[in-house]
């Protein structure tokens, strides 16, 4: 069982930089993706960002590419989401989550995740 904590939302400025974190516990790393997904208000949750534990591989949605980037902390057991210039569309509930590694990390965002963090809000004013 994989626990995932989301920390680091807030509001903050368009054009500034925020950085969540999800701390994961509970089971062996290295047999999972970790990765992120976000909800804005009346849309429908979409894929972010994801990371292969065991060797660190990302995957990054286009809409963010070269925006946001995403890392994992080995000693730390923490995936980070380094959000820079943020935009108002990036206005959303972040939700971390873990899937086995069985497939190609491409695939993680359309898979069904294992487990998943409760949600972080991420608010971007103009």
């Amino acid at each position: 069982q994989v626990q995932l904590v989301e920390s680091g939302g807030g509001l903050v400025q368009a054009g500034n930089s925020l950085r969540l974190s999800c701390a994961a516990s509970g089971g062996t790393l290295g047999n999972y993706d970790i990765g992120w997904f976000r909800q804005a208000p009346g849309k429908e949750r979409e894929f972010v960002a994801a990371v292969r534990w065991s060797t660190g591989s990302t995957d990054v949605v286009d809409s963010v590419q070269g925006r946001f980037t995403i890392s994992r902390d080995n000693a730390k057991n923490t995936v980070y989401l380094q959000m820079d210039s943020l935009k108002l569309e990036d206005t959303a509930v972040y939700y971390c989550a873990a899937d086995r590694n069985a497939y190609a990390l491409k695939s993680f965002r359309s898979r069904r995740m294992d487990y998943w963090g409760k949600g972080i809000t991420v608010t971007v004013s103009s």
